[in-house]
């Protein structure tokens, strides 16, 4: 049994200057282990201002992708590309809450073979720079942290509470099971590793930042570079004096950081560790897109100055599932990010270039002496033709068993960690009035005898509504969705989802609740039928495909919900837009007939859907909100 200790001291400095890395096969396949005599002797250091690698002068160009937000079968054409616009580096995040969905049960398989992903990598020939985090944001559920650590209230995240360090150092020792033998060192081809992530956003405590790089080399995550990363106004908060530190900005920011940064560490390392080239989308407001002329612009301005850059992204992909985090910068505002990660990033959601790509691979063959490759030819995409709605099911006929309790129970609380909760309770004759739900996340239903009364939204600050009062004894129903919880801010600690706080009517406590968890991982027991549906409903619907292509789902003609293409969830679809659509990736369909599973939360029998050979935006904004 491996004890596990909390975070405690300061961490001693060890940077590691001889690394080593044997030939990796150029099909893919896992390489075979070679000995440390066989290995030739690689390194990678900072020396001065910028790195050496093997000794020699080498500049980092650099760029991000997310394995989880990429069909696994379209890893190494996405990786291939950037190698194409003449990336040398790919960074990555590691996401604890993919990999850890229950406490002590880890998956690394599939979509998830983060290991797999950095193989795949360097058999490209990218080097990587891998942020284990454990908070990572990236517009992700709780910021990657699993929903699970939510569950004890007392426990304080990104702090020194040993609770939350426990917890995390057990994740880094397996996450480094992972990763160890793909460091350099050993073989692979991570150059660099970052230590949390733009932390001096969120606090200034030096003891957390120390405990975690301690946590980091017990777990074997420390043996090469390592470094920090935070926007240009929070170095001195979010740095350690011992470890390398770079910059993260947006577009149109380039001169002030890195002056910034030069005033910070004037010797240091010129490194941008995120440049925003784009932007992500909320539900209900605009389709951001950004100047790339600009962002090539200032490119070129930074590799000039002899700075290594990583562009944040160059393919954002789609964040599948129910994995989509959302915004908050006072800790009362909240707004969701679509299932989109489209970002305007050079390489667009289904993996083709934008106009940005020539752009900016221009710039780095100005830079590298290298002329640029032609860019990748577009993916035809397909439309498919799709039935009307072949069956359907009720929400109300396919309720699990209750759990019961006085007090409405969080999701958490629930061990439920996406998905919704149905939250019941009796109320007699005459009882009505000004229902409060105190601290809602994030989307409700209320209903009574199942006639729904209306919505609350946490985007709008909604926490109560008028309810009738019944003639006879009735049934107060209220359908809660986690439509998904906040990843920036310290908002972060306190986004327990359900019903968090006290219900009341009319100022008395309401107890007495029977609550259906609805995680919705395991669809098949619905019991669906022809007959027609209306409300919260279940829709079966089918596509019909030739020829396997990536296609774009019309949501137009449904409301707001979750859709599932066969066993994937391809992620939410909201009416409010700005995405209309939702990527279908080829290889998850198949020859003949697709079954596509929707559940509408106020469907009815106009519900449709169509394909389209491309994404469908609403209004458009040219403008990035400060971060």
């Amino acid at each position: 049994m491996m004890m596990i200790r909390a975070w405690r001291g300061t961490a001693g400095i060890l940077m590691a200057a001889a690394l080593a890395s044997p030939a990796m096969a150029q099909n893919g396949a896992t390489p075979a282990v070679a000995t440390p005599a066989e290995r030739p002797a690689h390194s990678f250091t900072v020396s001065g201002t910028g790195f050496l690698k093997d000794g020699k002068p080498h500049q980092v160009i650099s760029a991000e992708m997310h394995y989880v937000r990429i069909p696994r079968a379209y890893w190494r054409d996405r990786l291939r590309k950037a190698k194409a616009m003449g990336l040398n580096t790919i960074t990555t995040y590691a996401f604890w809450n993919a990999h850890e969905p229950r406490p002590g049960v880890y998956d690394f398989t599939g979509q998830h073979d983060l290991a797999a992903f950095l193989r795949d990598a360097q058999a490209e020939g990218l080097d990587v720079i891998l942020r284990p985090g454990p908070y990572v944001c990236a517009e992700w559920e709780l910021g990657g942290y699993p929903a699970w650590l939510l569950k004890d209230r007392k426990l304080v995240l990104r702090s020194t509470d040993p609770a939350y360090t426990q917890a995390v150092e057990r994740w880094l020792v397996r996450l480094g099971q992972e990763v160890k033998p793909l460091l350099l060192r050993n073989g692979g081809p991570i150059v660099a590793v970052q230590l949390e992530n733009e932390y001096g956003a969120f606090g200034s405590d030096r003891a957390y930042l120390e405990g975690l790089e301690a946590s980091y080399r017990r777990a074997g995550l420390a043996d090469g570079l390592l470094f920090t990363s935070n926007q240009a106004g929070d170095l001195a908060k979010g740095s350690l004096p011992h470890l390398p530190s770079v910059v993260n900005f947006g577009s149109g920011g380039a001169p002030n950081a890195v002056a910034k940064l030069e005033a910070y560490r004037p010797g240091g390392l010129r490194m941008v560790g995120e440049y925003w080239a784009g932007w992500f989308d909320k539900w209900g407001e605009d389709h951001h897109e950004t100047d790339g002329r600009k962002e090539a612009e200032e490119l070129r301005y930074m590799l000039a100055r002899g700075y290594s850059v990583s562009l944040y992204m160059f393919h954002g992909g789609t964040t599948f599932g129910w994995m989509n985090g959302a915004d908050s910068h006072t800790g009362t505002d909240y707004h969701p990010d679509t299932t989109s990660y489209d970002y305007d990033a050079p390489l667009d959601e289904g993996g083709n270039p934008r106009y940005k790509y020539a752009l900016l691979a221009q710039v780095i063959a100005e830079a590298t002496g290298k002329p640029a490759a032609p860019a990748p030819a577009v993916t035809r995409a397909a439309s498919f033709p799709v039935s009307p709605v072949r069956r359907s099911a009720s929400l109300w006929r396919n309720l699990p068993a209750p759990v019961r309790a006085e007090r409405p129970m969080t999701f958490e609380e629930l061990d439920q960690n996406y998905g919704y909760v149905l939250y019941r309770t009796p109320l007699a004759a005459g009882r009505g009035g000004r229902l409060l739900l105190k601290g809602m996340h994030s989307y409700a239903q209320v209903y009574l005898d199942r006639k729904l009364i209306g919505t609350l939204d946490r985007r709008l600050g909604q926490e109560s509504i008028d309810l009738p009062r019944p003639a006879g004894p009735a049934t107060l129903d209220i359908l809660v969705e986690n439509t998904g919880r906040v990843n920036y801010s310290h908002a972060i600690r306190t986004e327990q989802t359900g019903l968090t706080g006290e219900v009341s009517l009319d100022g008395a406590p309401l107890t007495g609740w029977a609550m259906f968890r609805l995680p919705m991982d395991d669809l098949s027991s619905l019991k669906l039928t022809p007959e027609p549906c209306s409300g919260p409903c279940f829709y079966e619907l089918e596509m019909t495909v030739d020829r396997p292509a990536d296609t774009w789902l019309d949501m137009r003609g449904l409301h707001k919900g979750q859709l599932w293409l066969g066993r994937k969830n391809l992620g939410r679809f909201w009416s409010i837009g700005p995405v209309h659509t939702l990527y279908a990736p080829a290889p998850w369909l198949q020859k003949g007939a697709n079954r596509l599973l929707a559940f509408d939360l106020t469907g009815d029998a106009t519900d449709r859907i169509a394909t389209v050979t491309g994404p469908i935006w609403g209004k458009v904004t040219t403008e990035r909100e400060a971060q």
